[in-house]
């Protein structure tokens, strides 16, 4: 998937230069936080999702 998205000049240069002192492409930086932000939280959901399953099924037992 090819996806544009608007920078501010200030968001633009910050990028810019952070990609410079990681010796990388803007882009590339751009990519690595975009996946490493859509894992962390797939991550993070699931950790807390499962800790609520968890409740209610001792909820729902403890009902029952």
């Amino acid at each position: 998937m090819k996806l544009d998205i608007e920078l501010t000049p200030a968001q633009a240069a910050r990028l810019r230069e952070k990609a410079e002192r990681l010796e990388v492409a803007p882009e590339e930086l751009a990519r690595a936080a975009v996946t490493d932000l859509l894992s962390e939280r797939d991550q993070e959901f699931r950790v807390v999702a499962d800790r609520l399953l968890q409740r209610y099924r001792e909820l729902y037992r403890r009902s029952c």
